[in-house]
């Protein structure tokens, strides 16, 4: 896909956060924030918030452990399969690249721990309730937007 002004390969840089906020037993709060730029610059992500595990403390735990091949926790890949459908949408409607699907390029097949449940919700701010999602092209016009939670 070409974008007006881009060349055809546009790269991502990718910072992402995840720190725990609180834990109790069979629950684990995890504050998360993702950032994505392009180069050339064109444009930047950026979202924030919190994902509440509630399961068993073993299951809760594997879904924190550091996969040896993507060296990214489980509950990573499940932010950023929520953040992703967020940015591509913010990306179409500034018309600008959209971030990568598979960003962690695991070709392995994971089991999925079901027992743990992870909702995706709202940081304490004072500004609103919600995801915070932000894109800005690269002329540092911005567009904002919360997203409820489920």
């Amino acid at each position: 896909m070409l974008f007006k002004g881009v060349a055809e390969t546009v790269d991502f840089d990718v910072k992402a956060k995840l720190e725990e906020k609180e834990r109790k037993s069979q629950m684990s709060v995890i504050g998360f924030s993702l950032f994505l730029s392009t180069k050339p610059s064109v444009v930047k992500f950026q979202v924030d918030g919190t994902a509440t595990l509630t399961g068993k403390d073993a299951d809760i735990q594997k879904m924190l452990e550091v996969d040896p091949e993507t060296k990214t926790p489980l509950l990573f890949q499940r932010v950023y399969q929520s953040a992703f459908t967020a940015m591509y949408l913010m990306s179409t409607i500034l018309n600008t690249p959209p971030p990568p699907n598979d960003l962690l390029h695991s070709d392995k097949q994971s089991t999925p721990i079901e027992s743990v449940n992870v909702e995706m919700g709202t940081e304490d701010k004072e500004e609103g309730e919600g995801i915070t999602i932000e894109a800005a092209p690269s002329s540092e016009e911005k567009a904002e937007t919360a997203a409820a939670p489920k």
